[in-house]
């Protein structure tokens, strides 16, 4: 068999496995086939085998254990740090589906800790939201808003079920800059059982501040389970 016969063979060892993951025969969890199985099911050599499980396991889909086996790892949700995107979209660009539960929707008060974020006065109306964003019925994020009215109007009218909080504020308030900052945390109560976690899983946190026209329209508390979601991003140094 030619080299290029042999990778070719390789990858369709990925491609197969890939496709057993994606059809759902092989879950999150479930163990793989091993490479003796392999070779005898599809017909290949035991290193063919090996290298296609060497490099899915380097990819982050399988997990290998020594002297148990090879098993689907946990797919994480990867999204970039500093970019503001609509989870409606990233869950939808994936094939799944997007369904959010509105738990709260009210005007309130600012604390002192909200005027500070908010950029208003002390007891200054602000139009607090708490939403539940799911994928394919599992919860992603939770997502607690407090948007200032006189910077983005109707928010507590908008009908959420149509628009998510995203697609209203960049059309009412477009979006001018926005400031992030990243946390890692233990949940508390509430935040643990409206997003299924369980005890004593962390949880990635994305405080966000909006900004339009030069004054604050939105912060948002963006939690986010810590096994199913994770940030990445691709730095490029300035050439000299």
């Amino acid at each position: 068999m030619s080299l290029h016969a042999a990778a070719a063979r390789y990858l369709q060892v990925k491609h197969f496995i890939l496709e057993q993951i994606a059809g759902g025969a092989l879950p999150a969890g479930a163990r793989v086939p091993s490479e003796n199985e392999l070779t005898r099911t599809l017909a290949i050599s035991r290193m063919t085998a090996n290298r296609a499980l060497r490099e899915l396991a380097a990819d982050g889909v399988l997990v290998r254990v020594a002297g148990v086996g090879t098993f689907v790892a946990e797919q994480r949700v990867h999204a970039h740090p500093l970019e503001v995107r609509n989870i409606a979209d990233e869950i939808r660009a994936r094939g799944h589906e997007h369904r959010l539960k509105v738990l709260t929707l009210e005007p309130v008060s600012a604390t002192r800790e909200l005027a500070e974020r908010c950029g208003v006065k002390l007891g200054a109306t602000l139009d607090h939201s708490l939403i539940t964003h799911f994928e394919d019925g599992t919860p992603l994020q939770l997502e607690e808003r407090y948007v200032n009215p006189q910077v983005a109007p109707g928010y507590l009218h908008n009908d959420f079920a149509r628009t998510t909080p995203h697609e209203f504020l960049i059309r009412v308030a477009p979006l001018q800059r926005a400031e992030h900052t990243v946390r890692a945390l233990l949940p508390e109560r509430r935040i643990r059982r409206l997003l299924k976690l369980k005890s004593g899983e962390a949880c990635l946190l994305i405080l966000r501040r909006t900004f339009s026209n030069g004054r604050v329209a939105s912060v948002a508390d963006l939690y986010h389970p810590g096994s199913r979601y994770e940030l990445t991003a691709t730095c490029q140094p300035r050439s000299s």
